[in-house]
This record gives C-alpha cells, sequence and structure tokens, in this order.
C-alpha cells in the first residue's frame, strides 16, 4: 500500500491533484483545504496517503497533514460515509474544528459538506459523539475524566460536554447574538473550565463573548 508520496506537483483539478514521482503521475484525490495548501503547478509536494483497493479501482487519498488523515478514516467509519463525502466534509470544516463540532452536535455545518443531507448529518453526530473526547485532534474529553478532576494541558482540565444548565443557557443566548453553535460551544466551554460550574450565567456569557472575539 502507498501511505506516502512526494515529489512535484504536474497539474491539479478540482478535486484532486497529479504528483509527479521520477517520472511516474500519481492522481490523488483530496479536500478542497489541502488543494489550498500544496501550492501550484511545479511546487514541491509531500502527500499522506489513503490507498482504498476496490474490485473495479486502486485510488488514492491525500492529506497535507496527518489530522485530516485520521479524521478521514474515523469519518468513513460512519455508515453512508464515503470517501467522497469525506473529503466534502473536510472541505467544508477543518479537522480542528471537527472535535467541537461533533461535540456541539452542529448539524449545520455538517450540511454545509456536499452530500450531507439533514439524515446523515445527525448519524454523523451520534455515532462520532462519544469518540470526539478520545481523538487526539480534539479539545474534548469524556465527562468522566472531568468529574475525577484530571488535567489537560498546561494543568487545567479539558474541555469537555456541557450538561449544567448554566453552560446551555449561555450556548443559547451567544446563538441568539448570531454566532454558530460551535464556535459558541467552544467559547463556552473554554470559560466553564477556567471558572467552574459555579459561575454566574452572566459571567459566563460576558467572557465568552471576550472569548468569541479575542
Amino acid at each position: 500500500m502507498i501511505a506516502k508520496l512526494t515529489g512535484v506537483i504536474d497539474s491539479m483539478a478540482e478535486q484532486s491533484v497529479i504528483v509527479d514521482v521520477n517520472g511516474v503521475g500519481y492522481l490523488v484525490y483530496a479536500s478542497g483545504r489541502t488543494l489550498s495548501r500544496i501550492g501550484t503547478r511545479g511546487t514541491n509536494v509531500s502527500l499522506l496517503i489513503e490507498t482504498i483497493v476496490r474490485e473495479d479501482a486502486f485510488v488514492l487519498y491525500g492529506f497535507a497533514d496527518a489530522s485530516e488523515k485520521e479524521w478521514f478514516q474515523i469519518l468513513c467509519t460512519v455508515q453512508g460515509v464515503g470517501a467522497k463525502v469525506a473529503l466534502a466534509i473536510l472541505s467544508a470544516v477543518t479537522p480542528e474544528q471537527l472535535p467541537m463540532v461533533i461535540a456541539a452536535q452542529d448539524k449545520a455545518a455538517l450540511r454545509r459538506a456536499d452530500g450531507v443531507g439533514d439524515k446523515l448529518a445527525v448519524r454523523i453526530v451520534t455515532e462520532l459523539k462519544d469518540k470526539a473526547g478520545k481523538m487526539a485532534l480534539g479539545a474534548a474529553a469524556t465527562s468522566q475524566a472531568a468529574a475525577a478532576g484530571k488535567p489537560g494541558k498546561g494543568g487545567k482540565a479539558p474541555l469537555v460536554e456541557l450538561p449544567k444548565s448554566v453552560s446551555n443557557d449561555a450556548v443559547s443566548a451567544l446563538i441568539n447574538l448570531g454566532y454558530g453553535r460551535a464556535e459558541a460551544f467552544g467559547a463556552v466551554a473554554t470559560v466553564m473550565r477556567d471558572r467552574g460550574d459555579d459561575a454566574p450565567l452572566s459571567d459566563v456569557i460576558r467572557e465568552s463573548l471576550k472569548e468569541l472575539s479575542a
């Protein structure tokens, strides 16, 4: 199996790139995010590769970094999400945003991807929500770890799901102010991590707004 390609960009299309490796051109499908990062024709490029072998095809999917490749593999575990849809999701939502999008059950963000409708968006957030806290890409952690007081990086408790009514009310308030569900969830999670569950709602909203404007 091919795991990595290093060569020169021969040509690019909307959803793919041909990488010339010592005179051999490899057709590699990639997300819009990766294609926008790797340069133009004649640029040296190195891509991580996910090789998918089918009865009628040998297909290569390329990624600019390991986090995107990991998310591609994870998304493909969801029924109804094939390689094409996984790339569409990664074109619409970055790997850094996906853990929070999933934890916040932000189906609208997922529906921005081509091929993702209401039912598939629900399936994705439902099947991957529990996994999000365990992913190295995510800032989330399981609620059990938070209850045990396990610290995250920098000695702080990791971001967690927000079961408390104050947190939910704060997220709702930010959404009503025009912020997206995922970014509101992320800001409130950061404030709750630092302030604790006893923080007044007004303080949580005020400090979350500061997070969002930073």
